[in-house]
């Protein structure tokens, strides 16, 4: 498969990035990605810690790395016992030892008091039916903006239409954390594309495969395992095959792949039209931009025009 040109915009340069057979859970369908290395970028949850939350919609982060910058996964939310659960509403780039503060983070846990503090790192990635409004409601100061529309994902899950996220994150977590065990991360792995019912879901790129393993749980189950949750269908009874040697089974296996291949392949989108790259900030030589339109929103990273971090997902 030879589709991530179509997926990010231009004029990023995706030479020696390449995906890998796809692995399907229900729903879900993961599409592995390799390619090329970034080192010295601080991973999320070794490195990157939650020091506190100053207010309500007001998130401390620190890069607790010596040296190395830290690349703030876009839409990532911390979860703790008896205080407000917060998620970011923008991707970020901290310097070796930094902190700093996003006074424009969305609370996620409606009529909950107390604040978060720097002590467990468990953290999440919003569920990409709320990852556009998120994303346009960055650089808004309104702790309860994202409620609304967290209580309409609950409501469309039968739950209480509440503006509380942790009725799916917390009380589904068995049921989300299936999609880890049953979908395999690849040695070498950095990346992967997410389809959800034959939908194309999102698509995600890391430094290198450190960055994305610590970061795996928080797409799989939490990212896109929502959505593939509510699409579940039932499972159908799996029909043996009709081989009668090692040989015949292994030619059945090879053209189930090919097969696969084919099928996911069919399902992506048409290439990115009227996409609009907005620089936010920059470290060094690192660009953060916003990328919306053409049903494509998200975030990446660059570095002289490659790629070093993408999370990009369907708007609509």
């Amino acid at each position: 498969m030879t589709a991530l040109e179509t997926l990010l915009p231009a004029p990023l340069d995706l030479r020696g990035y390449r995906a890998g057979t796809p692995q399907r859970a229900g729903a879900l369908t993961m599409v592995p990605i390799w390619g090329p290395e970034r080192p010295g970028i601080v991973p999320p949850r070794s490195g990157l810690k939650l020091k506190r939350v100053v207010g309500y919609g007001q998130v401390e982060l620190l890069n607790g790395a010596r040296e190395g910058v830290a690349i703030v996964p876009l839409h990532i939310g911390y979860i703790q016992d008896a205080a407000q659960n917060h998620a970011l509403c923008s991707a970020a780039l901290l310097g070796a030892g930094q902190t700093r503060r996003f006074d424009d983070a969305c609370c996620v846990q409606a009529a909950q008091g107390g604040y978060l503090e720097g002590r467990d790192q468990w953290f999440f990635v919003l569920p990409v039916e709320l990852r556009a409004k998120a994303l346009e409601l960055r650089g808004r100061h309104d702790y309860a903006k994202l409620w609304p529309d967290i209580s309409e994902l609950n409501a469309a899950c039968g739950l209480p239409s509440r503006g509380h996220l942790e009725q799916i994150l917390s009380r589904k977590r068995a049921t989300l954390t299936q999609f880890q065990s049953r979908l395999e991360l690849l040695p070498g792995q950095l990346g992967a594309m997410f389809f959800v019912g034959g939908r194309f879901a999102g698509l995600e790129l890391a430094p290198d495969p450190v960055y994305f393993a610590e970061v795996w749980m928080a797409l799989v189950c939490f990212a896109y395992g929502v959505a593939a949750w509510r699409a579940e269908p039932e499972r159908a009874r799996a029909e043996p095959y009709d081989a009668g040697s090692l040989a015949e089974l292994r030619a059945e296996l090879a053209r189930d792949r090919a097969a696969r291949q084919a099928e996911v392949a069919s399902w992506l989108p048409a290439p990115a039209g009227d996409v609009r790259t907005v620089e936010e900030e920059r470290y060094l030589d690192l660009r953060l931009s916003t990328v919306t339109g053409d049903g494509l929103a998200g975030q990446v990273v660059t570095e002289h025009g490659r790629p070093v971090y993408a999370s990009l997902f369907a708007s609509r």
